[in-house]
Parts: C-alpha cells; sequence; structure tokens
C-alpha cells in the first residue's frame, strides 16, 4: 500500500481502549516503515490515515515522528528478541547459529524495517537505547560457547562485536544491493562462526 493513501475511518475506541490505539498506530509504522526503508520519508498524518484516525489522535500517543518511530522500533527489536529466544539448555553453537540464520530470514521480508533500525538517520538524532539488548544477546549466545568448552576462551564482547559486523554487513549487502547474486547466507555464517568465534561445526 502506498503510505500515503487514504484508509477508511476507524471507530472510537471504547473508554480504556488508548492503549490499543497506541499499538494500532505503532503497528501501521512498521508496515509503513518497512515500505518505505526511511524513517525521513514518514509523516504522522500519513500514518494517521493508514490507521484511520485523525492526525491529532496520533499526538496524544506521540509528540513527533522521532518518538513515534523510535517506539516503533524498539517494538520491532522486543519482537525479534522474543523470536530469537532460544531454551538454555541447548547447543550453544546451535542455538547462536540459529540466531544469525533467523536474522537473515528476517531481513528477507524486512529489509525496510532493517534499514530503518540500523542505517536511517535516527540512528545520529537519538540513542536507540533498546538496540543495547540486541547487541548484549549476542555477547551472552558467544560467552554461552566459550562456558561450554566450544569455542575458545576470549572477550566475549569483542568476539561478538566482530561477528556482529561481519552478519550485519553481509545482510546490508543483500538489502542495498539485490540484483548481486551471494553465496547462501547460511554459509557465510558458518564461515563468520567458524573464523571469528573459533567453533567447529
Amino acid at each position: 500500500m502506498d503510505a500515503t493513501s487514504s484508509s477508511p475511518a476507524r471507530g472510537r475506541n471504547r473508554r480504556g481502549q488508548g492503549e490499543l490505539l497506541r499499538r494500532e498506530i505503532i503497528d501501521a509504522t512498521l508496515r509503513m516503515l518497512n515500505e518505505l526503508g526511511d524513517d525521513e520519508a514518514l509523516s504522522l498524518r500519513a500514518v494517521a490515515r493508514e490507521v484511520g484516525i485523525a492526525a491529532t489522535s496520533v499526538y496524544i500517543h506521540f509528540a513527533d515522528r522521532d518518538e513515534l518511530v523510535s517506539a516503533a522500533l524498539e517494538q520491532c527489536a522486543a519482537d525479534l528478541l522474543r523470536d530469537q529466544a532460544q531454551p538454555v539448555d541447548g547447543d550453544p553453537v546451535a542455538q547462536l547459529r540459529a540466531r544469525l540464520v533467523f536474522l537473515g530470514a528476517w531481513v528477507r521480508d524486512n529489509g525496510g524495517l532493517y534499514k530503518v533500525l540500523h542505517e536511517s538517520s535516527i540512528n545520529q538524532r537519538m540513542h536507540l537505547a533498546f538496540k543495547d539488548e540486541l547487541n548484549s544477546a549476542t555477547v551472552v549466545a558467544v560467552q554461552r560457547c566459550m562456558d561450554a568448552g566450544l569455542a575458545p576462551a576470549d572477550d566475549a564482547a569483542a568476539v561478538a562485536l566482530d561477528l556482529r559486523a561481519a552478519v550485519h554487513g553481509a545482510v546490508s549487502l543483500r538489502v542495498n544491493e539485490p540484483g548481486t547474486a551471494f553465496p547462501p547466507l547460511e554459509e557465510q555464517v558458518d564461515r563468520f562462526l567458524i573464523k571469528l568465534v573459533g567453533v567447529r561445526l
């Protein structure tokens, strides 16, 4: 759907349903950001039209576009963390690999959101603190491999940073160069795990 197209007017929320409307606004924002791939291309009026409400109703929940985009990306990060969650008693290497492969699969369907989450101008204007939790989850996953003796003992934070840089580079290339033929991401992830983390697959 075109981000500027109109949507039919929605009925008023019943009393006490303001939080439901807030979530509808966030969900619409996530859909539109995925289509646009650029937070600056989003307008609050367009979001209001998408939801079927007056623009003033958006301002009740969000002071400006940055606050709305930040809230939407925070929800996106929380969803990613939930969907990547692994049981603590599984194979640490397999779980780390699954996290990275899942990210690649998610980016295939959400390339625009990925660009906003990691490459957009809001990253320069605001500190998106919720992204720290995404990063910390990778550190914990790498540390579990080391603690289990499945990777050489090292600075888990430094190794995780190298791993994240490699994986994000791989998925970013796929988003920004869709016409280029790349090897399967799973193969690259395996090489990153072997060379950067030191695991055996």
